[in-house]
């Protein structure tokens, strides 16, 4: 075989993404707020857009005319949004960005360098909730209630308005508030001041009778009772003095270290209502980007152009703008598809609570709405849909659950609250066994593991079989 240099003609496929397209795909992510400040930023830079206002609630106002459009805005079609992240990161691994018409990125400013300056009292616990919850039920619950929590960290929404609003069991819903007042800062979830320094006595191991006796009484040192207060305590002088000090060590309103809530609040993207033959769901007005073209500055600027270079920067700034419109207005509409499935496939919730929450994964949803999966992930991060039941994040509307005969799946919800229905129901001369409760759920249609069973049990609080037959034999 001759050795020697010689050339080769190959023919590949790849897909390159313009800087335009990775700004686009990364606006699918961003909260409100984020949106916000983007669009202020290119309010500044781009002096042929202006605020204008929304026509119709899944768009935005209509772009100049095609005879006026300089360059190609990289997005054809008034489709939503949807690429495959891959092409993404390796595009910008390797720094090939394929040739853009028009450079927004260039000189608008980078989506991944703004920030908000560190995270609301929602957001710090948002990210714990998730890991501190048994199972996806109290942690959608807990999330839920982390959008009561006030400024200071309180609940101020007593837990059978709760129960109602989410359709769920008395028992989920302090569990779920067992799970909040678990988190970082110690003290969130409280209802009262008593219980917000009694948890941070509980977390530094100093939360004994006396102690409680102190917090229980907490009025009488506003009254200056101080000596009916230790004969409460059962404590001398020097003991009332040490737990008067540490009472003060601790964080009476543990939010406030955090920043502004009310500069954070969440603002719903998508709203949902009844109706007779189903639902009504819309995108939130309120929270439409409102972009549009100035088309009198823009003519005048043409007119007074006279030079190559002028032109060719009015129709850059032109081109700009029509993307970001363009970008704005299919992101909305990705939102809207997004959220229209989960309706679909989480109807049950929206109409009888959570005991109705069904398995979901993002792949589901994906498939549905012919979508990548990693499209519908940034959509349903930082997003919030609001029912008649609460506001909620789109993420949460996602959990695990377990298969059933009907091919559907049923939520790990779903069967732990049946198990806690077959528990309730049993006789006391016959406790049932994990391996008969396994029995009767499959006769019931859920294909489900021994072992399965005894987690979902044990999450449920419910005891073992040796163990409710001692509770019921001494009830």
């Amino acid at each position: 075989m001759a050795l020697g240099p010689r050339l080769d003609l190959r023919q590949s496929q790849s897909l390159v993404m313009t800087p335009q397209l990775q700004q686009a795909i990364k606006l699918l992510a961003l909260s409100n707020l984020e949106i916000e400040s983007f669009i202020s930023d290119a309010l500044e830079s781009n002096p042929l857009l202006e605020a204008g206002e929304v026509r119709r609630e899944d768009g935005v106002d209509d772009a100049p005319p095609a005879e006026e459009t300089a360059a190609d805005n990289s997005m054809e079609g008034d489709s939503a949004l949807d690429i495959d992240p891959d092409s993404l990161d390796r595009d910008r691994d390797t720094g090939d960005f394929g040739a853009a018409s028009a450079s927004y990125g260039e000189e608008g400013p980078d989506i991944a360098e703004q920030g908000d300056g560190g995270p609301t009292l929602a957001e710090h616990l948002h990210a714990q909730v998730g890991a501190a919850s048994p199972d996806a039920r109290t942690a959608f619950i807990a999330a839920h209630m982390i959008g009561l929590l006030d400024e200071a960290g309180y609940l101020a929404t007593p837990l059978r308005h709760i129960v109602g609003e989410l359709g769920a069991q008395e028992h989920e819903v302090e569990a779920a508030l067992e799970v909040l007042q678990s988190l970082d800062p110690t003290g969130v979830g409280a209802r009262s001041l008593a219980e917000c320094l009694a948890l941070q006595a509980k977390e530094a191991d100093r939360f004994d009778p006396c102690m409680e006796a102190l917090l229980e009484n907490l009025d009488l040192i506003a009254r200056g009772d101080i000596a009916r207060l230790k004969r409460f305590c059962g404590v001398d002088d020097e003991d009332f003095a040490d737990m008067i000090a540490e009472i003060r060590g601790y964080d009476p309103k543990p939010g406030l270290k955090f920043g502004d809530n009310t500069a954070g609040a969440v603002v719903p993207d998508v709203l949902i209502s009844a109706q007779d033959a189903g639902w009504r769901i819309r995108l939130n007005a309120a929270t439409l980007p409102r972009l549009v073209v100035n088309r009198d500055y823009y003519l005048d600027l043409k007119n007074g152009a006279s030079d190559k270079e002028s032109r060719a920067w009015l129709g850059e700034k032109l081109a700009d703008a029509n993307w970001l419109i363009k970008a704005l207005d299919q992101r909305q509409k990705t939102i809207l598809k997004v959220s229209e499935e989960i309706v679909k496939l989480q109807e049950g919730f929206f109409r009888k609570g959570v005991s109705q929450l069904r398995p979901l994964t993002l792949r589901e949803v994906a498939e549905a709405i012919d979508m990548h999966e990693s499209t519908v992930s940034r959509v349903t991060s930082n997003k919030y849909l609001h029912c008649d039941r609460g506001t909620f994040e789109l993420k949460y509307f996602f959990s695990s659950g377990v298969s059933s005969s009907d091919g559907e799946g049923a939520s790990a919800e779903a069967v732990k609250a049946r198990i806690q229905a077959l528990t309730d129901a049993e006789d006391p001369k016959k406790i049932l066994s994990d391996d008969k409760l396994v029995e009767l759920l499959k006769a019931e249609g859920f294909d489900i593991a021994r072992r399965t069973v005894a987690k979902y049990r044990e999450a449920a609080g419910i005891g073992s079989s040796v163990q409710r037959r001692r509770a019921k034999k001494l009830g």
